[in-house]
């Protein structure tokens, strides 16, 4: 099973830009695709966006997609998740996680459509 470490969370200014990772374990990273998700309090957790594992396919929620990149370096067994332009409302738990096959648009945005996830990393934005 793929091991996940998020990192890169932290306080930050309303307005800032941040880049979180995702460091996976094993020399499988290649063969999986990789999803962003994230949790605030009070909500449901959030699908954010995921890169195929070539890095040719993302997929991105409509509300994120003008303020986020996913990217991916496979030599690095590491994802990327920048994020522009942040604001309060972004403050939450980053989770990132994983599956072996790429699907359609609706599988892909549903949380247990995913295998394993890390332990997130927390982004808090003031105002």
């Amino acid at each position: 099973q793929v091991q996940l470490v998020e990192s890169g969370g932290g306080l930050v200014q309303g307005g800032d830009s941040l880049t979180l990772s995702c460091a996976a374990s094993g020399r499988v990273f290649s063969t999986y695709d990789m999803g962003w998700f994230r949790h605030a309090p009070g909500k449901e957790r959030q699908f954010i966006g995921s890169i195929s594992r070539s890095g040719a396919k993302t997929l991105y929620t409509d509300s994120l997609k003008c303020r986020v990149t996913i990217s991916r370096a496979t030599a690095e067994n590491t994802v990327y998740l920048q994020m522009n332009a942040l604001k309060p409302e972004d403050t939450a738990v980053y989770y990132c996680t994983y599956r072996r096959i790429w699907s359609t648009a609706q599988t892909m945005r549903v949380m247990d459509a995913y295998d394993s996830w890390g332990q997130g990393t927390q982004v808090t934005v003031s105002s």
